[in-house]
């Protein structure tokens, strides 16, 4: 009787299914879900407005943050007296796009944060108004409702994630 050399198609098949099965595990499981890329943004966030906070300091000039529908803009601001040239503000303009495509801000700068608004004041003072920034994904599944993440200041911390 001779030996069998070698695999049958069958058992090459179900190798195959079972390599197929698990690589399909490893990639769905390592997708970014909605509460992971709401973090990172609100991490970029919170980067973002420290540094620009830190450049308003330094230069001497306000800077507003302001959201937009497709990410945020950060500008000098100008007083509505002062003409609008390239001499009178060093601080470009700096228009950012969000990581994640359906990521919305809604601003609450009041002492008690309620009070919507459309912007934050990032002035070259040491002590800022307190603001919270509150960033929400929207899901393409409507029955789970959009997670959120907050990232605020009391005006003398830095900004942060808050509960």
């Amino acid at each position: 009787m001779q030996r069998q050399q070698g695999l049958t198609l069958l058992e090459l098949l179900v190798v195959l299914a079972i390599i197929g099965f698990s690589v399909a595990g490893v990639s769905l499981s390592l997708r970014d879900s909605n509460q992971t890329q709401l973090e990172r943004e609100a991490q970029r966030l919170v980067a973002v407005l420290e540094a620009a906070r830190a450049q308003s300091r330094t230069s001497g000039m306000a800077l507003i943050w302001q959201p937009t529908a497709e990410g945020f803009v950060i500008r000098p601001a100008i007083a509505p007296n002062q003409a609008l040239s390239n001499s009178a503000s060093p601080i470009a303009t700096r228009t950012e796009t969000w990581l994640t495509t359906g990521t919305q801000a809604a601003i609450s700068t009041a002492t008690n944060n309620t009070t919507p608004t459309n912007l934050v004041l990032l002035g070259p003072e040491p002590i800022l108004a307190p603001a919270r920034i509150t960033l929400s994904v929207a899901t393409s599944n409507s029955a789970k409702p959009a997670p959120t993440l907050s990232i605020g200041t009391d005006g003398l911390r830095p900004f942060q994630v808050v509960p």
